[in-house]
């Protein structure tokens, strides 16, 4: 029996919307903005907007996702898009042989986590879902 480590624990579950709008709204009168994006587990974004916060850049997009926090509904993580503008990696055309599109569905997952597109709790959870497919 194998059990979780506590930093994957801590990795797959999902961020409070209340610290994540307290500190974006920080971001905005601080001089130095970016903090909600480590929260969200966005570090090449809070690095972006840790360099960038010399600018007014950073602070007016801090501000606009602390109002887009607000709006999101419960059941949405936080900073992830409403299903219309998510690309869908499990419902992906594939070809017929499941191991391979499970494989190709994990390689573009990867790449929208990468790309900040996708939190580590998200890319955790598609990800078991496509290897329970196989």
């Amino acid at each position: 029996m194998r059990f979780p480590s506590p930093l994957s624990t801590v990795l797959t579950q999902p961020q409070q919307r209340s610290i994540a709008i307290v500190l974006a709204l920080m971001g905005v009168v601080l001089p130095v903005a970016g903090f909600h994006k480590f929260y969200l587990r966005q570090p090449w974004w809070g690095a972006v907007y840790l360099l960038l916060s010399w600018t007014p850049i950073p602070h007016v997009a801090a501000a606009i996702e602390a109002v887009w926090y607000l709006l999101q509904s419960e059941g949405q993580q936080l900073g992830q898009l409403p299903a219309v503008l998510t690309p869908s990696v499990v419902n992906v055309m594939a070809p017929a042989n499941p191991v391979n599109s499970a494989i190709e569905g994990i390689r573009q997952l990867e790449q929208l986590r990468i790309d900040g597109l996708v939190t580590e709790y998200e890319f955790e959870q598609k990800r078991r879902q496509l290897l329970d497919q196989i």
